[in-house]
């Protein structure tokens, strides 16, 4: 194969875990998944893991970079370029194809492009000077160290102060990087049309709360998982839990998620249009195609 690994991206409720899981058990390959949320234990139908979608035929296609950590923990971006690499090499070395599925365009980017992280520690002076900041003030302080893409930096208090520290950090030491290595990978984006989006995101996330996703958000914060770090993770696990701890009823609640999730789909391909601009040459492939098409017009690029 030309490349060395595939990789497929697309907006939340596009289908491309399903169509990567019967890629993979076409070509024999496995996937690495880049889901920033996906990585959490017991973080099941929030997260839309849907690990069904990975046996394929009878098959269960091997995955990584899922369930990898506890609720509550503050997974960062250093760590899943370092967890990202352990699996490709391993995969890479095992002769098997990686596949790279997911939706969190900054994961993806960082491994295809090969950012050279380096992990940042706590700053507790920094943070105590901080604590009594606005989100707005925060976001103002945050916009003098660099443009802000990413507007999850600034989804809470607690993540614009983790985002200060991580600039502040880079700022004060020189950055003497290990090299990432170049990854050359077809990438592939499921596209789906807006209006058909809508309506999937909005049927699936009934269905989720059918599944009893309210229950799944109780059990982990009855587990010890405080509130304040269920509603770090955003959408799903932030409004559940506010409706969990009274502060938006369930009509409330529904209401207020939905319109996030289709944002936050909105925002997932302006992300990957963003790739494009920055010189990513993405192939998308209509999402409504039968997966047997659309297998064969990836096989066909390669």
């Amino acid at each position: 194969m030309a490349y060395d690994m595939i990789t497929i991206l697309g907006p939340t409720a596009s289908g491309k875990t399903t169509l990567a899981a019967h890629l993979a058990h076409r070509m024999g390959a496995e996937i690495i998944s880049a889901d920033s949320r996906q990585i959490y234990r017991r973080m099941d139908i929030g997260t839309g893991k849907d690990l069904s979608d990975y046996t394929v035929e009878g098959k269960q296609i091997p995955y990584h970079l899922i369930d990898i950590a506890e609720p509550g923990y503050k997974y960062n971006l250093f760590e899943y370029q370092r967890d990202f690499l352990k699996a490709y090499e391993d995969i890479r070395g095992r002769g098997v194809i990686p596949i790279l599925c997911g939706g969190t365009g900054l994961y993806i980017e960082s491994v295809l492009k090969g950012y050279k992280m380096m992990p940042v520690p706590q700053n507790d002076e920094l943070r105590n000077r901080l604590a009594d900041r606005s989100l707005e003030e925060l976001t103002q302080l945050l916009s003098t160290y660099k443009t802000l893409h990413n507007t999850t930096d600034v989804d809470t208090v607690k993540r614009a102060i983790r985002a200060i520290e991580i600039c502040e950090y880079y700022r004060e030491h020189p950055q003497e990087f290990v090299d990432f290595p170049h990854i050359n990978s077809l990438i592939i984006g499921v596209d789906i049309e807006r209006d058909l989006r809508r309506e999937k995101i909005s049927k699936r996330l009934r269905a989720r709360l059918d599944e009893g996703m309210v229950e799944e958000v109780r059990a982990i914060l009855d587990s010890g998982v405080s509130a304040e770090d269920m509603i770090y993770y955003g959408l799903e696990y932030k409004f559940l839990t506010n409706y969990i701890i009274g502060v938006l009823t369930y009509d409330q609640m529904v209401s207020e998620l939905e319109i996030a999730i289709h944002q936050f789909a909105k925002r997932q391909m302006t992300w990957f249009r963003g790739m494009e601009r920055r010189g990513f040459t993405i192939h998308w492939i209509d999402a409504c195609l039968p997966m047997e098409e659309k297998e064969e017009r990836i096989l066909g690029m390669i």
